[in-house]
């Protein structure tokens, strides 16, 4: 029988080290024994304030009261049929809702899931049927998941596609605009125009996949005048144009979904993570007659519309109204902006502030040289980490801190962690 002795931090580290497997990466050796809101307690009694959210998963928070009573009234009725085998009304109500919320004046249907990536396969899958071609492209730095395919569109090597060998043909990648990186959005259209000339014919693309922030590649905002030219491009040579708000969606840019900033349409929309405030769900959302092309059985699984992240979803959806979570985004994002601002006026190594809403970052460069520094990033993670402040980083040469923290953050914990922000920052670029 285990002691209270064996919860120790050191003691489980050790246990992680002796029987799970390395290739799931573990930042931090603080082990949760309770969180509420955007707060965590590990099992040695410490607080962090969550400025992560569980890579953007937690919009509403840990523990959401009404959340949680969403899922326990339905654990009492069912938590598991498969829709496909004995459907339930909730996995309709949140397709629907989903066909009304979205972006876009024209009939929808949807399809749930149970992870990002599985929305993100069965956009290829849906593209490809609706299309009848074969090819898709994505963007350097992308992420668009795990899975075979999701790894073909991530546009990051380094962890996700290090040892996995080839990746699936028919899948390209052009540049992502980003000042950081000088990529301007006339390069990014000139490397579409370039790969239609020498490497694929328009007419075998079924799909271009595009995060509207980048979240794994550092949080680069897709300018409008890009959206605009890949919707021309898509309409020109009969191609879907599928946004991926995985990360985006759900109040976290300031509007319920990042697509509402551009004013342009997409075919197909994949969703997962604050969607259902922690549960596993994803959701693919398009066009009908798109949505329409798989045949029965072709999509789906198990575990996909599972009743308890059902149940979840839908009142996520109603906190995000009544809480008024796309309001506060805003707020929240622009305080930290200033914050890091007033920060970065006496930091050199602060290359760049970037947002969109509540998805902010900061970007950190040598003065002296401008090459990136992923380093300092790390000695702020670990000083923030060590002063009870949890962040994430980001970016293809990992030297970006991004911001992740719940919408429903309270406001004297939110002005407590930018204090210890501003502190790790001043501690190591000293």
């Amino acid at each position: 029988m285990k002691t209270s002795a064996d919860s120790s931090s050191i003691l489980l580290e050790q246990r992680r080290l002796a029987a799970c497997a390395p290739g799931v990466g573990v930042q931090t050796a603080r082990y949760t024994a309770r969180a509420k809101n955007a707060e965590i307690w590990d099992v040695e009694g410490r607080r962090l304030i969550d400025f992560a959210g569980g890579i953007a998963v937690l919009a509403t928070g840990h523990g959401h009261p009404r959340v949680v009573d969403a899922v326990q009234k339905q654990l009492a009725q069912f938590h598991h049929t498969c829709f496909q085998v004995t459907p339930y009304e909730s996995y309709v109500a949140l397709c629907e809702q989903l066909n009304a919320l979205t972006p876009g004046h024209f009939p929808k249907k949807s399809a749930l899931f149970t992870t990002g990536v599985e929305a993100v396969e069965n956009a290829v899958k849906v593209a490809r049927a609706a299309t009848g071609r074969n090819g898709v492209i994505s963007f350097s730095g992308a992420f668009h998941g795990r899975t075979l395919m999701g790894m073909a569109l991530t546009g990051k090597v380094a962890p996700y596609k290090t040892g996995f060998g080839a990746m699936p043909a028919d899948v390209w990648h052009v540049p992502f605009p980003a000042d950081m990186l000088g990529v301007t959005v006339e390069d990014s259209i000139k490397a579409i125009d370039k790969l239609f000339k020498a490497d694929v014919d328009p007419r075998r693309v079924a799909a271009i996949f595009i995060e509207l922030v980048q979240g794994e590649g550092g949080f680069y905002v897709a300018p409008v005048e890009l959206l605009r030219h890949l919707r021309a491009v898509c309409d020109a040579h009969g191609i879907l144009l599928v946004v991926d708000e995985i990360q985006t969606g759900f109040a976290r840019t300031g509007k319920l979904f990042a697509l509402e900033h551009y004013g342009v349409d997409a075919d197909l929309i994949t969703m997962a993570k604050s969607l259902a405030g922690g549960f596993p769900l994803s959701a693919l959302t398009g066009r009908a007659e798109l949505m329409d092309a798989a045949n029965p059985g072709g999509l789906g699984g198990t575990y996909a519309g599972n009743p308890l992240a059902v149940a979840a979803a839908l009142e996520v959806i109603q906190v995000i109204g009544a809480e008024r979570l796309i309001e506060r985004a805003q707020m929240l994002g622009a305080q930290l902006v200033e914050h890091l601002q007033g920060i970065r006026r006496s930091t050199p190594s602060i290359a760049e502030v970037r947002a969109l809403g509540s998805m902010v970052a900061v970007e950190f460069r040598d003065p002296s040289t401008g090459e990136p520094s992923p380093a300092l990033v790390k000695a702020v993670q670990q000083i923030a980490l060590d002063s009870g402040l949890l962040l994430l980083s980001c970016g293809v040469y990992g030297n970006v801190i991004r911001f992740l923290f719940p919408l429903t953050i309270e406001d004297s914990v939110f002005a407590e962690g930018l204090q210890l922000l501003a502190a790790a920052i001043r501690q190591a670029t000293a």
